[in-house]
């Protein structure tokens, strides 16, 4: 039956597509709410745990991509809804957080896809690290529609990234796009480039994602100096 089958990556891009399309711009409630408590337990949960939800726990990196992988409780799920995951070791000499993944996304099933993937690579290479040494990850598993987050959306995000920084370890962060810089210092990326911030305590560095990069290649200077920064000793 059709209701029952899985649905590809190109169809469930056509889907979203086809949302955009149809104006549906909100792909959850307005009001806000703690998204990293455990649903409470009613009587037929009980009786038959509902599919596709783990308990959030999240107390090893390896729960909580667990809970990314199949949790219903993940800010922005949906049941039809495609997910791109993290990906790298622990412990990464930097790990990048981008803005949530794009549509074209879903076909490379990594959070930078495509181009912007490619370019990522460079830009790594420039600064003397390999690929096995990046943890990749982005604001939300769910690719973006076009629209903006609601602040409650962009605050759930914050404190699933926060979790998730802390439990992956890495020596440096780098935020790529306005989204991360958003949600986790509270400023758009134009005003946090060019300064040196901590969030859980790791050294951190906003530039910009490298779709845009690609978009506006002009913009790669000030890309490289913030890589630079990153990768300055602390003092």
């Amino acid at each position: 039956m059709d209701g029952e089958r899985e649905f590809t990556a190109r169809e469930l891009a056509g889907l979203l597509e086809w949302w955009v399309e149809a104006g549906v711009d909100v792909a959850v409630q307005e009001e806000s709410r703690d998204w990293l408590r455990p649903p409470a337990p009613s009587t037929a949960a009980a009786a038959a745990p509902a599919a596709n939800i783990a308990e959030p726990t999240h107390e090893t990196l390896s729960e909580l991509r667990d809970w990314l992988a199949g949790s219903l409780q993940v800010p922005l799920a949906s049941a039809s809804a495609g997910r791109i995951l993290p990906h790298g070791p622990e412990n990464a000499a930097v790990m990048l957080l981008s803005d949530a993944p794009a549509l074209e996304d879903l076909a490379s099933g990594q959070p930078i896809g495509g181009d912007a993937w490619t370019l990522a690579e460079k830009m790594l290479r420039a600064i003397g690290l390999g690929v096995d040494e990046s943890y990749s990850a982005s604001l939300s598993c769910f690719p973006s529609v076009g629209a903006r987050m609601t602040p409650a959306e962009l605050a759930a995000c914050s404190e699933v990234a926060r979790k998730h920084i802390a439990l992956a370890r890495p020596k440096r962060l780098l935020l790529l796009g306005d989204g991360p810089c958003r949600a986790l210092l509270g400023q758009p990326l134009a005003a946090a480039r060019g300064h040196v911030h901590k969030v859980e305590g790791v050294r951190t560095v906003a530039t910009f994602h490298p779709r845009m990069l690609l978009q506006q290649p002009n913009h790669k200077a000030k890309a490289w100096a913030d890589l630079l920064l990153l990768m300055e000793d602390e003092v």
